[in-house]
């Protein structure tokens, strides 16, 4: 238990020397600097919640057994990293394909591309329903106000949750190729390409095993051996005379 509270009050210590030193305040740290910008008001926001946990859980500490689940919740708060947005993956998605957007206009064919990473366009959501649904706008590219009432329309007439529809578009990860799975060899595939059932000069191309002949199998070979074709005794007539 001493060990517990020693170890978050080393933590403790650490971090807000580190806020001292960037410039982040926070509610039980009065000496340091609080910043007027934005970006560092967001900081101060994050970190004073942050170390405001601590202090709970090092109070928590001194009359009982270390808190081991929270500080591994914590742990894993602080390791997961930044949480994407819906409005991230539309600036994201908006600039896919065209280097001259600035992520604030989206097109149709980014958004069925985007739907479509996201398995938002399946047999229920189609291609059509979203250009029928997009065309409404009357514009090629629309803002995030009008994207949100185009996924609205869409989701009340098909009758899906909206919900459901923003989660998995803003958990689909970055605009990326689609992942295409190994195609397999149609039935007539196998047909045409199985040299037992070839007939005629092609059947001469090949051999017993399926074993292309090469040149031999290409070329009209003449034979000049007097005998007609389909003879069986060849080259027994000496053997024969010999008896």
């Amino acid at each position: 238990m001493r060990s517990t509270q020693k170890k978050l009050n080393c933590m403790l210590k650490t971090e807000i020397s580190l806020i001292r030193r960037f410039g982040f305040g926070c509610a039980f740290c009065p000496n340091s600097r609080v910043s007027t910008t934005t970006a560092n008001a967001r900081s101060t926001a994050k970190t004073s919640k942050y170390y405001a946990k601590i202090v709970s859980m090092s109070e928590a500490a001194a009359g009982t057994e270390a808190p081991a689940a929270e500080l591994a919740e914590l742990a894993l708060e602080e390791t997961a990293g930044p949480k994407v947005t819906f409005s991230d993956q539309f600036r994201a998605f908006a600039k896919f394909g065209d280097t001259k957007s600035d992520g604030k206009l989206i097109t149709l064919s980014q958004s069925d591309k985007w739907m479509k990473q996201a398995k938002v366009i399946d047999k229920q959501i189609t291609t059509t329903d979203t250009g029928i649904h997009f065309k409404k706008f009357k514009a090629m590219k629309i803002p995030l106000a009008d994207y949100n009432k185009f996924l609205d329309d869409l989701a009340k007439t098909k009758k899906v949750e909206l919900a459901t529809i923003k989660q998995k578009m803003a958990a689909c990860g970055a605009p990326g190729v689609l992942s295409v799975s190994a195609g397999k060899a149609a039935a007539a595939v196998d047909r045409l390409t199985d040299t037992s059932k070839y007939t005629g000069s092609h059947k001469e191309r090949f051999d017993a095993s399926g074993k292309g002949k090469g040149i031999a199998g290409r070329r009209n070979l003449v034979d000049d051996s007097g005998y007609v074709s389909g003879y069986q005794h060849k080259d027994t007539y000496d053997g024969a005379a010999a008896k």
